[in-house]
């Protein structure tokens, strides 16, 4: 599929939109081609006080043509409501044009997120998050460049290319035909310009996707940075960055400018070529000085369209070169969450036992070599060794966040790899090393490993055992988390510390009952 069938793709959803937008662009058009002929009608029937057509008089009442500033003010006031109409045409298709592609741009950025949460944990230790995060903020919005900078304009051109030629060969065929001569010359630069405007385009979306993984990984690493006081280690490393990006996004402004100027001096010389034999016609009497105008007044709603979508070529570019690195996400083959033939797996007992398992990251050696090891229900097993020696590695071989390259993960003596993904994770609790607070109060944030957790039961501040400074300075309830580890409140109290804290004030009851086993090791785990 190419990217013009890709972009059209999500317009079908917006299928009755887009005839609006189509019909839009119809009015817009009658009215643009409308637009010159009360100019003719005052240079040649009241300027030049030739008599006017038999159906032009047969519409003007005998009173107004009788009056050659009647007939003035009538055209002049008829030429002004057109003006208008097609102004106001003009602003109802364009927002409608933006609201469709921004309602395209966010339904693309959902269906991107959903991709890359459904991708195999591997893909995101390979690739860095800030890429990701590029693509689903700056790519996707590549729809909106290709839909309002290409798909929308294009059309409408065509359209009037059409429309306005058919009116040139009613006016005069020769001019008609010299219009066109601008086509072969546009064609070919458009040829030799797009091809490597295109390459420099994706090189940029590459550095500048790089420059952003650059700066995440500063900031994400901010402690470090400051304990070895590396600040301006790491600001050189990126200025270095940044200056690869700036030149490389130069060059592709050079080139776009250049490009806009070649189609520019093609249009204008269009124009003049026109101009030249159109004045020839109207010494020579074939021609009316104000049919001449509306001949020019054609060429600029035909060569308009055409130099603007020269002058966003640039953009539409980087828009293709985004679209391929959208489209590249989307070749990637998810995991299947839900599959068919998945055995349910909410009844497992427990039992773990790992078969002669090796995995390797890479193609290069192997973390795990032929491992086999058991735990049964009820026993508590301890992987000891090293930073890299794999212990972390064994734990996300059990929820199957990676694949072993052999061997079996077994539960309750079935190949894990059978069971369903989503019903396998549902039934395994982990503490992750790296606690991470996701925005939002620390309830949501306690909540998220069993979302149905304190839904029917409130934390109650007026408990005997929550003292009113307590409750003044923490509200656990309605406490926000940053992103970091701290809340934002008053006390700015570390979110682990918090957590425990509700946990504590919770009725005996509650901290007892086994349905909340699960939960308790989400709360030590601080997963969000």
């Amino acid at each position: 599929m190419g990217v013009v069938s890709w972009t059209l793709a999500f317009l079908r959803p917006y299928r009755r939109k887009a005839a609006v937008i189509f019909a839009f662009s119809l009015l817009e058009i009658g009215l643009a081609a409308l637009a010159p002929w009360p100019l003719k009608v005052i240079v040649d029937y009241v300027l030049d006080g030739l008599a006017l057509p038999p159906a032009l008089a047969a519409l003007t009442p005998s009173a107004i043509a009788g009056s050659a500033v009647a007939v003035l003010v009538v055209v002049v006031l008829a030429g002004l409501l057109i003006q208008i109409a097609n102004e106001v045409t003009r602003m109802i298709h364009t927002q409608m044009q933006v609201q469709v592609a921004q309602r395209v741009v966010y339904t693309l950025r959902a269906k991107l997120l959903a991709h890359l949460q459904a991708l195999p944990l591997r893909h995101h230790m390979l690739t860095p998050t800030a890429d990701s995060v590029y693509r689903l903020d700056a790519d996707a919005h590549c729809v909106d460049d290709l839909i309002i900078g290409g798909v929308f304009p294009l059309t409408l051109a065509t359209l009037n290319l059409g429309v306005m030629f058919v009116v040139l060969v009613y006016v005069d065929l020769t001019l008609a035909l010299l219009s066109l001569v601008v086509a072969p010359f546009l064609y070919v630069c458009l040829r030799f310009y797009s091809r490597t405007m295109l390459e420099r385009a994706e090189r940029v979306k590459a550095l500048e996707s790089t420059l952003i993984e650059r700066a995440f990984e500063v900031l994400s690493s901010v402690a470090a940075v400051k304990s070895f006081t590396r600040e301006h280690h790491e600001l050189a490393r990126f200025s270095s960055a940044g200056d690869d990006t700036m030149r490389a996004r130069l060059r592709l402004t050079w080139q776009e400018s250049l490009f806009s100027v070649v189609v520019t001096a093609i249009t204008l010389a269009g124009t003049a070529l026109v101009l030249i034999v159109g004045g020839h016609h109207v010494m020579n009497g074939t021609l009316t000085l104000g049919s001449l105008l509306v001949v020019i007044a054609y060429l600029a709603a035909v060569y308009d369209p055409i130099s603007a979508i020269a002058h966003s070529t640039g953009s539409l570019q980087q828009a293709v070169a985004s679209a391929r690195r959208v489209r590249a996400i989307f070749a990637l083959t998810p995991e299947v969450l839900d599959a068919d033939d998945g055995i349910d797996a909410s009844d497992i007992g427990g039992h773990i036992r790992f078969d002669a398992v090796s995995f390797s990251y890479g193609e290069h050696r192997n973390v795990l070599d032929s491992i086999s090891f058991q735990a049964r229900p009820g026993e508590m097993v301890a992987l000891v060794g090293l930073t890299g020696a794999g212990k972390t590695t064994i734990a996300s071989l059990i929820p199957r966040f990676f694949e072993p390259s052999s061997g079996r993960v077994l539960i309750d003596e079935v190949d894990v790899a059978r069971y369903g993904l989503r019903s396998l994770r549902e039934q395994i609790a982990l503490v992750p090393q790296q606690p991470v607070l996701f925005t939002g109060s620390i309830a949501d944030n306690i909540r998220y490993g069993r979302l149905d957790a304190f839904l029917s039961t409130r934390l109650p501040p007026s408990h005997s055992r929550v003292t009113p400074e307590f409750q003044e300075r923490t509200i656990c309830y309605a406490y926000m988390c940053s992103y970091a580890y701290a809340c934002t409140e008053k006390s700015r109290r570390p979110a682990q510390v918090l957590t425990r804290r509700c946990m504590r004030y919770l009725p005996e009851s509650m901290r007892q009952a086994p349905a909340l086993s699960d939960l308790g090791l989400d709360l030590l785990a601080k997963r969000r």
